[in-house]
C-alpha cells in the first residue's frame, strides 16, 4: 500500500502514485532530477494518468485514452488532469497526452506535495531566469523523501504483498530508468531485481500499456535529445 511515514499521514499527506515517482526521481539533498528533465516529466505525466486509471476515471485501449467517469476526484490535480481530458476529447492518443502533461507535470506535482507540506520551495537564480525545485528541508520531509524509495525496496526485496498502485509504480520505475536508485545494492537487492519483470508483467493489460508506452515515449525523447 503507498504510505508515507506515520507522522506525515497523521498532517494529512496525500499519498498519490505521482507523489512517490517525484521523491524517488530527485534527489532530497540538491532537489535536481536523477533523470533527464524530459524522463522525468513523462514518468510524472504517466502517474498522473495511472491514478486516473487506478479512480476508475479512464480507461486505454489500444494505446487510446477514454473518460470512463467524469465523477470529480477528491484531488484537485487529478480533477484538472480529468478536465483536461474530457475538455478534449478529440484527443485521444496517450503519447500526445504524455508530451502535453509532461511540459509542467514536475511543478504541479511539486506543488502538490507542497501543499501536503512534505517538500519546500527552493527558486535558483540564473543569468536570465530563475528556476524553483521542490525539496525536504527538514529532517522530517528528507525522512519521507528517503522512505518513498526504501519502502519500495522493502517490498520488492521481501516479497511482501504489494497493491496494484504500487506495482504500477514500480513499472515506471523500470520504464524511466530509476530502477538504480531503488534497488542500488547487486547483491542485497538481487531478489527484487529478479521480481520486477513479473510484477509489471502481471499488471492488467491496459496499465501494462501504460508502462510500455511511457518507456518508449523516454527512449524517443532521449534519442531525438542526442540529434
Amino acid at each position: 500500500m503507498i504510505d508515507f511515514p506515520a507522522d506525515l499521514v497523521k498532517r494529512g499527506v496525500a499519498a498519490l502514485l505521482a507523489d512517490h515517482y517525484f521523491l524517488i526521481a530527485h534527489e532530497d539533498r540538491t532537489g535536481r532530477s536523477r533523470l533527464h528533465p524530459r524522463a522525468t516529466g513523462l514518468g510524472l505525466a504517466a502517474g498522473l494518468v495511472a491514478e486516473l486509471m487506478l479512480l476508475g476515471r479512464v480507461g486505454m485501449v489500444g494505446g487510446e485514452l477514454g473518460v470512463v467517469s467524469r465523477e470529480p476526484p477528491g484531488d484537485a490535480l487529478a480533477h484538472n488532469v480529468l478536465s483536461l481530458l474530457i475538455a478534449q476529447p478529440q484527443h485521444r492518443d496517450l503519447r500526445i497526452w504524455l508530451a502535453f502533461l509532461a511540459q509542467d507535470a514536475e511543478a504541479k506535482v511539486g506543488q502538490r506535495l507542497l501543499r501536503a507540506g512534505v517538500v519546500e520551495p527552493v527558486v535558483r537564480r540564473k543569468l536570465l531566469s530563475t528556476q524553483t525545485h521542490y525539496m525536504p528541508m527538514n529532517s522530517e520531509q528528507r525522512n519521507a523523501a528517503a522512505w518513498a524509495s526504501v519502502r519500495l525496496a522493502n517490498i520488492l526485496v521481501h516479497g511482501r504483498t504489494i497493491d496494484l498502485a504500487d506495482r504500477v509504480l514500480a513499472g515506471l520505475i523500470v520504464a524511466t530508468g530509476l530502477t538504480r536508485h531503488v534497488l542500488w545494492d547487486i547483491d542485497a537487492h538481487r531478489a527484487g531485481l529478479l521480481h520486477l519483470p513479473d510484477i509489471v508483467e502481471a499488471l492488467p493489460n491496459s496499465l501494462r500499456d501504460l508502462i510500455e508506452h511511457t518507456e518508449a515515449c523516454v527512449g524517443s525523447a532521449l534519442a531525438a535529445g542526442r540529434r
